[in-house]
């Protein structure tokens, strides 16, 4: 029987989502011009840093308040091939959690036909300058929650 893996716990946030258009360059597909797999987690950081700016929560401005967020799991399944020059949306969900991390959820589209191209999830922790894991979650990115109503 074939398991299927769970997502990390939380909930998705519906008005914490933002969407990023992109298009597949030519050093980004191998001799049969499929985009390498390896390319879709740069997709994703992609939909991260665009998320980021459109909701104020750069990796910039969490550095600033003396915290980095570096990832501890990235999931994908691949669903069908992008191909040189498609133009694919790349839709980066925020999911709330109650633990001291970042998670999205994310959703990469090819423009032309709104299929579903790829998905998966990432998973952030945050720690202080020096690498230290934060068990509890930042002062600043509780009040990033209420200010965007999370909470």
């Amino acid at each position: 029987m074939k398991r299927r893996r769970q997502l990390a716990k939380g909930n998705p946030v519906p008005h914490m989502v933002n969407q990023l258009t992109i298009r597949v360059r030519f050093n980004e597909v191998d001799s049969l011009q499929y985009v390498w797999h390896g390319h879709y987690v740069r997709y994703f950081e992609d939909g991260r840093e665009a998320f980021g700016r459109a909701f104020d929560l750069g990796y910039m401005t969490v550095y600033e308040q003396g915290f980095a967020t570096p990832l501890i799991r990235v999931e994908i399944d691949y669903k069908q091939p992008l191909f040189y020059e498609d133009e694919a949306i790349i839709e980066t969900q925020y999911v709330d959690s109650a633990a001291a991390k970042i998670i999205f959820r994310f959703k990469i589209f090819r423009k032309s036909t709104m299929e579903l191209v790829a998905e998966g999830q990432t998973v952030q922790v945050f720690t202080d300058k020096a690498g230290n894991l934060m068990l509890t979650t930042p002062t600043f990115f509780t009040e990033w929650k209420k200010r965007w109503k999370i909470i």
